[in-house]
């Protein structure tokens, strides 16, 4: 496989971590309000701490979501993620030794949910995004834009 190496330069894929306040129908609420506005989530995961969650989300239409979190109140904080795509779980392995032998900190992984073709794709959020996707394209994987993963 030939090395596919797009840096996370040219137009990184955007994860939102929204904060939510620990009541119940928080998420549902921010989750509805996507949906209901034609904007799809492709990645979430929840981190639950004692007052709040952090909802992490990886949308098709960042420029949309961003104005639907401002309009109804739904404090974020924006930044650059590196999507890798994976043909199957057993790939992980691979990632992570790709990352590794680099020398790079992963400071958390996720899967998304939805992927065009039947692949699948990681959220990787690392110390260096342009050196672990140097990294990983060495080894053959291909890291994913955001028009990736727009509609």
């Amino acid at each position: 496989m030939a090395a596919q190496i797009s840096t996370s330069s040219n137009d990184p894929v955007k994860q939102f971590s929204v904060f939510c306040e620990n009541r119940v129908g928080r998420l549902f609420d921010l989750t509805g309000l996507l949906k209901d506005n034609n904007v799809h989530i492709i990645a979430i995961t929840v981190l639950d701490t004692t007052d709040s969650a952090i909802v992490r989300l990886i949308v098709d239409d960042p420029d949309k979501a961003r104005e639907l979190m401002v309009n109804n109140d739904f404090p974020y904080t924006e930044c650059n993620v590196l999507a890798v795509e994976i043909t199957d779980e057993s790939e992980l392995k691979n990632v992570l030794a790709a990352l590794y032998e680099a020398e790079i900190n992963v400071h958390y992984v996720y899967s998304f949910m939805k992927r065009p073709e039947g692949k699948s794709a990681l959220a990787i959020n690392a110390e260096d995004s342009d050196v672990a996707a140097q990294a990983l394209g060495q080894r053959g994987f291909r890291t994913l834009t955001q028009i990736d993963i727009s509609r």
